[in-house]
């Protein structure tokens, strides 16, 4: 009987993991039809990039480009959606955010990416994910003071009227861990290895 390993082609290894990542970018431009008022900011926003550029089995430069326009895709719909400049220095960072975290998941493409590992990568990526853009806003927000406590202010409790920004990074780190999390189990169970990485679990 064949293993899972040797009965999944690398052609329909590529086919699922696409799946998986444009069908998370979809989830994230659909949550705010279903349910805007709900968990506002659980969006995979570097569980794609990071999980897409590290378990893709294409070339380097396929799996590094694959998830981020995945997520320059899902940008320009929300954009839409909400009358937002399609645009903007927030856009131009948040991309570089992607590929920063893209950039990551393939540098772990060279080491044997324990799940500890993968999980801990993009748990950092949403970190400065998150002080990255609440800055900006802290820049570009008049309602900030230009001081210490207005900077604490944009990434703590934000400007009065809407949800705290800190429930928003606590949503953004919950489905980042979650969805990086089915990323590598899903890897582990295909067995898919290339030429230069390896998914192992570390119990």
């Amino acid at each position: 009987m064949k293993t899972l390993r040797e009965s999944v082609s690398p052609r329909l290894t590529n086919l699922i993991f696409l799946f998986l990542i444009f069908g998370a970018a979809f989830y994230r431009v659909m949550r705010v039809q279903w349910a805007p008022d709900s968990l506002p900011n659980f969006s995979p926003l570097m569980a794609i990039a990071l999980c897409g550029a590290l378990f893709l089995p294409l070339s380097r430069r396929m799996a590094l480009l694959t998830p981020l326009v995945a997520l320059a895709l899902s940008d320009i719909l929300l954009n839409i959606h909400y009358g937002v400049s399609l645009f903007s220095p927030y856009a131009l960072v948040s991309l570089l955010c992607y590929a920063g975290a893209a950039g990551l998941g393939l540098g772990l493409r060279r080491f044997k990416a324990s799940i500890p590992l993968t999980l801990t990568a993009v748990l950092a990526s949403a970190v400065v994910f998150y002080l990255v853009t609440n800055t900006l806003s802290w820049v570009g927000n008049p309602a900030y003071a230009q001081t210490l406590a207005g900077w604490v202010q944009a990434l703590t409790i934000g400007v009065p009227g809407f949800p705290p920004t800190w429930t928003f990074f606590r949503n953004a780190l919950a489905s980042n861990l979650v969805f990086a999390l089915g990323f590598s189990v899903i890897a582990l169970r295909l067995g898919r290895q290339s030429e230069d990485v390896a998914l192992q679990a570390v119990v």
